[in-house]
């Protein structure tokens, strides 16, 4: 089973790898990242890392056995003891457990290792794995969102 580790700077290639391999299977269930995202990629990880020394975020990677990353978990804009989780697992490793798993995880160390008492999340409605990935993991919906002009669904999970 892959494991979470928190975000570091030589994560920075194969976390390029894991966005370029995935980029078309991601665009089919949320907003692509565009190319500026891949032309200043190295600029961009630095600016996370930045943020996450700040406690403002704590990002992680889902690493497969070989060192591959097979997923991103990350817990972003804390304040007040409550952050927005967001994920994306690979396609190759989509359908197996690995974001139930990786979630549930991830809302074990918010509330252990960074001090959170809230996360909230959103997905599309046309994502019904994520959202199932959310309810196995004791997030109840919370209403009606937009998701980059899509019609989506927000949820919230006390921790």
């Amino acid at each position: 089973m892959p494991r979470l580790q928190l975000l570091r700077f030589d994560h920075a290639p194969a976390v390029l790898e894991f966005e370029r391999e995935n980029r078309a299977y991601f665009a089919a269930s949320v907003p692509d990242r565009g190319d500026h995202y891949f032309a200043h990629f190295d600029e961009r990880h630095r600016a996370l890392m930045a943020e996450q020394a700040a406690g403002l975020c704590f990002f992680h990677v889902l690493v497969g056995d070989g060192g591959e990353v097979v997923g991103r978990v990350n817990l972003v804009d804390v304040a007040d003891g409550a952050a927005e989780l967001g994920y994306r697992i690979a396609e190759k490793a989509a359908g197996r457990g690995v974001a139930t798993a990786a979630v549930q995880e991830a809302c074990g160390l918010a509330a252990t290792e960074y001090g959170l008492t809230v996360l909230r999340a959103v997905t599309t409605l046309d994502n019904p794995g994520s959202q199932g990935v959310l309810a196995r993991t004791g997030f109840t919906p919370v209403g009606d969102v937009r998701v980059d002009g899509r019609p989506g669904l927000g949820f919230v999970r006390h921790l």
